[in-house]
């Protein structure tokens, strides 16, 4: 149900929230861990920026990091920055079309579980909860990819 876009942005935020706290990741050396393409990536980063999401800096010891505890930042939030509105799916046979139990579909008995259970994930699950799944071992491996791209450095203090 996610777009790729979303998808995307999930991931490179997610592996933000295991860089240590203070340090910043290149965006194209989060490009390469995240598996997204740079340009791709990029826009993402904007858009995450522009909603509050990261912060960014440039220079020497700069590049993206999470601008608030990833406990805070909720997938509704990420996917809705991205997607608008389009992101809470409504009825599955007619796209412009709100379902209700009122004026239901002839889906709508069973779609209304699929999209609650759905929208609650979004709205409970968040980027800190993702993270703290990941086995040790893949964020030994991040890390140590990042320290071989040589980009995560700590932010200097003015």
């Amino acid at each position: 149900m996610l777009s790729t876009t979303s998808e995307h942005a999930i991931r490179a935020l997610v592996f933000l929230a295991k860089i240590p706290q203070g340090e910043s990741v290149l965006g194209r050396d989060l490009s390469s861990i995240a598996e997204v393409p740079s340009n791709y990536l990029a826009k993402i980063l904007v858009q995450l920026n522009r909603q509050g999401m990261l912060e960014a800096t440039r220079g020497r010891g700069g590049g993206y990091r999470l601008s608030r505890p990833a406990e805070d930042i909720r997938l509704i939030e990420v996917v809705t920055a991205l997607e608008g509105e389009a992101a809470i799916p409504q009825c599955i046979l007619e796209h412009s079309r709100i379902c209700s139990d009122e004026n239901p579909c002839a889906a709508h008995p069973d779609w209304k579980h699929v999209r609650n259970t759905y929208i609650r994930f979004l709205n409970d699950t968040t980027i800190a909860r993702i993270a703290s799944n990941l086995e040790e071992d893949d964020v030994e491996k991040l890390l140590a990819r990042l320290k071989t791209l040589e980009s995560v450095e700590p932010k200097h203090q003015a």
